[in-house]
């Protein structure tokens, strides 16, 4: 098969048929769609036949469940088609329409089945007791115990009323900081070369930090800050104003921190978010020793921020047309056994994935299905970008674990948590570099592949244990009623930038404006995860590598659990448990041993 043509973006109606997914599990045509919609619609009045009635019985409970599960299951095939063909070309007005009526019909049935779990936590103790343990329930046991876990963090139905009428008021410091992100800043421009002009925006600022040229990393640094700096006290306006509104919600809850209400819904204890940060403290030294490794091998007088992006082997290239990135992976992936790999196989050489780009193209990569469909996987793939075969292990690692969940569970246990939905992926990372390894022929693309890792794990363990911390320092500064200003914001920041980079990195003063610019603090208490669930698939890489039959089994074991369990109990079951150091600690033996290597690689380049 050839490659599409290098030098033009092709439209959508231009892409070959065989290099696009085949949505028909999800609808054979749009008019297929329209007919499911119109079903849907006409159902949701359904969820008035239950409303006052769920103290008559656990008969009724559980048909009201059923319900409700197929209500959402419908609901997740119309939208996922929907969200699907609005990402083949974005600019596709007809499909933006699908995906807003969708919107629109599944808030009207959300706020028509908002009465569930008030009218139910309402219910004496004893009569929830009864129903959990009642064989009508036995399908929705599990769901009820999660639904009564809330039962002390529940109010009284007109304060819950209060609440909700506030949900878009409270969406007001994410919406400013969004737009201010986004639409108001304006960095300019920065010369590439003599009389070469680049508009200087987040993606090429991005962008800038991989060049080579040092001039030109620095200069893009300092423009693209000079915006912060210019609207510090806003920023610093809207994160202040995001962290109390967190702090607040938790009170009302009763929650003792805005931490625990975030960590709840997860059953995670906050031990597990202490011992991250106390593991990644503790191993430090191997980050900066890096550091300066780093500033050796690209032989710089000191190392700045704006240098720990730039590849310390710039110039490795590679020609890895679609389907040999699939003979790798698959390749890299046969210690999974057939069942896994024969799945796998008849996906990525089917019409799983959508492959190239094209014109309007969402852009990126994401894995994403329902319980009724195939697995589809979005790609901008490249023959020329070495870490596009990376990409599609990752999502390849995604939609596997949506395979074997969902013919596993039934649709209420399906669906796996953010917890644990990084490991598969990342699991599937470490198999295929691991492979590369092995197989590579010159020490320059081995450090090309050793540098890589190391950088991932800086970035996903290292850089979002530090964001994590900084969210529990500033949400305990609040809670403990004291004032979050530009300047407590800097100051604390500032500490960890001391902390994480050490002693012998040159931290530039405009770098403590950093933690005013990250999307995800409007989300808080998240980034954590990205660090736990790498640690946790090196820790399963290793186990499943070096072991046999029932370590493998363990790890598709988990695989198949869906949200069957808390996410700890999953890991805990495939042989790793998050609530002991030892996981990111074994993270932190192999990125030491990465870099021993490393140096000794470069050193015979």
């Amino acid at each position: 098969m050839a490659e599409p043509a290098a030098d033009r973006v092709p439209t959508r109606s231009e892409v070959r048929p065989e290099d696009t997914w085949d949505l028909s599990s999800l609808f054979a045509s749009d008019v297929a769609w329209e007919t499911t919609f119109a079903d849907y619609e006409s159902k949701i009045g359904g969820y008035s036949k239950f409303a006052g009635k769920l103290g008559n019985g656990p008969a009724v409970l559980a048909e009201c469940l059923a319900f409700d599960t197929e209500m959402d299951r419908l609901a997740d095939r119309i939208g996922t088609y929907a969200f699907l063909k609005t990402t083949e070309d974005v600019a596709n007005s007809a499909y933006q329409g699908l995906k807003a009526r969708y919107i629109g019909v599944a808030s009207r049935a959300g706020e028509l089945a908002s009465y569930i779990r008030p009218e139910l936590l309402s219910l004496p103790t004893e009569k929830l007791n009864a129903y959990v343990n009642a064989p009508e329930m036995a399908a929705y046991k599990l769901t009820l115990e999660r639904v009564m876990r809330y039962q002390k963090h529940t109010l009284t139905q007109a304060e819950e009323r209060l609440l909700a009428m506030q949900a878009e008021v409270t969406q007001t410091a994410h919406n400013v900081f969004d737009q201010l992100l986004n639409a108001d800043l304006k960095f300019g421009t920065i010369e590439l070369a003599e009389g070469k002009l680049l508009e200087l925006s987040h993606g090429s600022y991005a962008a800038c930090l991989e060049n080579p040229d040092r001039e030109i990393r620095r200069k893009a640094f300092t423009q693209y800050y000079r915006e912060y700096e210019d609207h510090a006290n806003t920023f610093a306006a809207t994160l202040a104003g995001s962290v109390k509104q967190d702090v607040y919600h938790a009170r009302v809850r009763n929650y003792p921190s805005a931490r625990e209400a975030a960590l709840f819904p997860d059953n995670v204890p906050v031990s597990v978010y202490d011992n991250l940060i106390a593991a990644v403290r503790a191993n430090l030294p191997v980050v900066h020793r890096y550091y300066q490794l780093r500033r050796k091998l690209m032989n710089l007088p000191d190392i700045h921020f704006y240098d720990t992006y730039a590849p310390i082997i710039p110039d490795v290239s590679g020609h890895q047309p679609w389907d040999s990135a699939v003979d790798v992976v698959i390749e890299s992936l046969k210690p999974l056994g057939s069942t896994y790999v024969d799945a796998l196989v008849k996906g990525l050489r089917g019409r799983w994935c959508d492959r190239y780009e094209n014109k309007g193209k969402h852009s990126g990569a994401f894995s994403s299905g329902c319980y009724d469909s195939e697995p589809y996987i979005l790609m901008n793939y490249r023959a020329d970008v070495p870490d596009h075969v990376f990409t599609l292990a990752h999502e390849a690692g995604h939609s596997m674990h949506s395979q074997f969940s969902k013919k596993t569970q039934p649709p209420q246990y399906a669906n796996y948590t953010i917890f644990v939905a990084e490991v598969a992926s990342t699991f599937n990372e470490q198999f295929l570099g691991r492979y590369l390894m092995k197989h590579v022929t010159d020490n320059r693309t081995r450090a090309y592949y050793l540098n890589r890792e190391i950088d991932d794990l800086r970035r996903t363990i290292v850089r979002q244990t530090m964001f994590a911390e900084y969210e529990k320092i500033t949400h305990e500064l609040a809670e403990k009623n004291e004032p979050l200003t530009l300047e407590s914001f800097r100051e604390e920041y500032q500490k960890l930038l001391d902390a994480y980079f050490g002693p012998d990195f040159t931290l530039d003063e405009q770098l403590s404006l950093e933690g005013l610019r990250i999307p995800h603090f409007y989300r808080a208490f998240y980034v954590y995860k990205y660090a736990t669930g790498l640690s946790a698939a090196i820790a399963l890489a290793e186990r499943v590598a070096n072991g046999g039959k029932a370590e493998l089994d363990a790890y598709l074991g988990f695989l198949k659990g869906g949200c069957s369990k808390d996410p700890l109990d999953l890991l805990r079951d495939a042989g790793v448990d998050m609530e002991q150091p030892e996981p990111v600690n074994q993270a932190f033996e192999r990125f030491g041993r990465l870099v021993d290597e490393l140096e000794k690689t470069m050193s015979e380049v």
